[in-house]
């Protein structure tokens, strides 16, 4: 398969707004990705998948999982095209405060069943890495290799740092530079630019 400019494919289909923006770890960021209305075609998104499958498909992959929602859709297209196990994860209520405060986990139906298995992590974007960061901790608790991560979008840093700690490849699509801030550093909030909660779109006081 040629993956010559599928960055500049996926890039294309991207719909994204600037602004000042709350993400799920709590760092706040001037960029969002409106990711939804890449799903509503499946057979649009199937050269790109395959050709995250195919970065993969060299790592001895058994199971691929994705946290809820547009990282599980993802992680099991990629699981087809790699003809391995699909597992994904849900994101369940926590009172945990500053960064990363999210908290993910397999169904109980499933979490026997991963233990042991060499695991890519798959999301369609990751930024600060929130949601691949809890799918980490709770493949490990779970007795899961995690073995690397992939998504569609890498934005800035983050999330090569993340893979680097963990020691696993960081496999990508489009590569996008993004700087994302503590919210007591944040240069929005000094400017009072309104914030919006990316997980629930609204000006927040």
């Amino acid at each position: 398969m040629n993956t010559d400019r599928l960055d500049e494919e996926l890039l294309s289909l991207l719909a994204r707004r600037q602004g000042h923006f709350r993400l799920e770890s709590g760092h706040h960021d001037d960029l969002w990705l409106d990711l939804d209305p890449l799903f509503l075609r499946p057979t649009r998104l199937r050269r790109f998948t395959a050709g995250l499958a195919l970065r993969l498909g060299d790592l001895a992959i058994e199971a691929v999982c994705g946290p809820l929602v547009g990282g599980a859709f993802l992680a099991q297209a990629v699981a087809a095209e790699l003809d391995v196990e699909f597992y994904y994860t849900e994101r369940v209520a926590t009172t945990a405060g500053g960064l990363y405060p999210a908290k993910y986990r397999l169904p109980d139906t499933l979490r026997p069943r991963i233990g042991g298995k060499r695991v890519a992590i798959v999301d369609d974007a990751i930024s600060a890495g929130s949601a691949v960061r809890a799918t980490y901790l709770e493949l490990q608790a779970s007795g899961a290799r995690p073995a690397a991560v992939g998504a569609l979008f890498v934005l800035g840093s983050l999330a090569a740092r993340l893979a680097d700690g963990w020691n696993v490849p960081l496999e990508g699509i489009a590569h996008l530079p993004n700087e994302l801030w503590r919210p007591e550093a944040c240069p929005l909030c000094a400017s009072g630019m309104p914030l919006e909660d990316a997980a629930r779109p609204q000006a927040l006081a």
